[in-house]
C-alpha cells in the first residue's frame, strides 16, 4: 500500500475508523492503524480523525474547540515531524473543576498541565497572526487534559496519534476566566499536583515558545483545512511540562501563575483490563519522550 493509495481508498479510511470506533466502545486497546493510512501521511491520518468525529456528531455529541498536540521539540523529532497536530473537543470530555472524571472512559490515561483559551471571536484567517489570536480570545483558564490512546502500549506513530484525534481523552476546566491582556502565556510557570504531592513542573514556554504561538498555528491549520476556529470554542493549547500516567482514583491539582488552579477528580482505578508496555518494545523509548517531554 502506498500513500498515494492510501488518500484515495476509503476503504482503509472506514476500516481505521472502524477499529478506533470499536476500541473506545469495547475498553479495550487496539492494534495501531497505520497499517491502513501509512506511517507518515497526515492527510489520510486526519480522514480518520474526521470519519471518527462525524460519526461521535451523527450520535449526538458536538464539537466545541479543539487540541493542540506534540508541541514539545523532542516528542516532534521521536515522530520524525516538524509540526504540531490537532484533535476535536467534543462536549462529552469536557468537565469542570472537581468535577467528578469516571476512570472508566479511558484506556490508558496520562495528566498534563494546560492553558485553555476560550475565544470571543471567529478565527477565519488562514493568516492569522499571534496579534488575531489574542484580539479573538475572551478569556483563558487552568486546565488539565487527560490524554488517552485507544493504540495498545501507545505504540504510535504520527498517523496513529492523528487517527485516533489526537490522543484525545478529556479535559477539565479551571472556572475563573482571566483576561490575557498583560500576561505573557510564556513565562507562566506550571506545577501539577497528585494527592498533593507535586509530579510535573514547566512553564508556558515549553509549549511551541508560548501558547498564543500554538493557538496561532492551530488557527492557521484549520482555516487552511476549511474548518476556522468559531467564537465560543474552547481550545487546549498543549503541555507545559510533562504528562502524568493515571492509574488509580485521585485528585490532580494544576497551578499556574497569574491564572489559578483547577482540580480533576478521578474516580474509579485500574481494572486490569488493558495491556502495559512490554520490556524492549520497540515504541517504549516513544512512550518515554512522551511521559517525559509531554505531548
Amino acid at each position: 500500500m502506498t500513500e498515494q493509495e492510501t488518500i484515495v481508498n476509503t476503504d482503509f479510511i472506514a476500516a481505521a475508523a472502524d477499529r478506533l470506533r470499536v476500541a473506545a466502545e469495547t475498553r479495550r486497546a487496539t492494534a495501531p492503524v497505520r497499517e491502513f493510512v501509512g506511517e507518515t501521511n497526515l492527510d489520510a491520518a486526519y480522514a480518520v480523525q474526521r470519519e471518527v468525529i462525524s460519526a461521535r456528531v451523527a450520535a449526538g455529541a458536538r464539537v466545541v474547540g479543539a487540541k493542540i498536540g506534540l508541541t514539545a521539540p523532542a516528542v516532534q523529532q521521536q515522530f520524525g515531524v516538524f509540526q504540531p497536530d490537532f484533535g476535536m473537543l467534543l462536549d462529552d470530555m469536557i468537565y469542570g473543576h472537581r468535577e467528578p472524571v469516571p476512570y472508566s472512559r479511558f484506556l490508558q490515561p496520562r495528566a498534563e498541565g494546560e492553558i485553555a483559551f476560550v475565544l470571543g471571536r471567529d478565527i477565519e484567517k488562514a493568516g492569522a497572526t499571534a496579534a488575531d489570536v489574542l484580539r479573538a480570545t475572551d478569556f483563558v483558564l487552568p486546565a488539565i487534559e487527560i490524554v488517552d490512546s485507544r493504540i495498545a502500549n501507545w505504540d504510535l506513530t504520527i498517523t496513529d496519534t492523528v487517527a485516533d484525534n489526537a490522543s484525545s481523552g478529556a479535559v477539565v476546566l479551571g472556572v475563573t476566566p482571566v483576561s490575557p491582556t498583560g500576561l505573557d502565556l510564556a513565562r507562566v510557570g506550571m506545577v501539577l499536583e497528585r494527592d498533593g504531592e507535586p509530579v510535573s513542573f514547566g512553564a508556558g514556554h515549553a509549549c511551541l515558545g508560548s501558547p498564543v504561538v500554538a493557538v496561532t498555528w492551530l488557527a492557521r491549520e484549520l482555516a487552511r483545512r476549511g474548518h476556522p476556529l468559531r467564537a465560543g470554542d474552547v481550545i487546549m493549547s498543549g503541555a507545559l511540562g510533562p504528562m502524568v500516567p493515571i492509574s488509580a482514583e485521585g485528585t490532580f491539582r494544576l497551578r499556574l501563575d497569574g491564572l489559578g488552579e483547577v482540580d480533576a477528580v478521578i474516580e474509579g482505578g485500574h481494572d486490569g483490563m488493558f495491556l502495559g508496555i512490554e520490556p524492549g518494545s520497540v515504541r517504549q523509548r516513544g512512550v518515554a519522550a512522551l511521559e517525559s517531554e509531554s505531548r
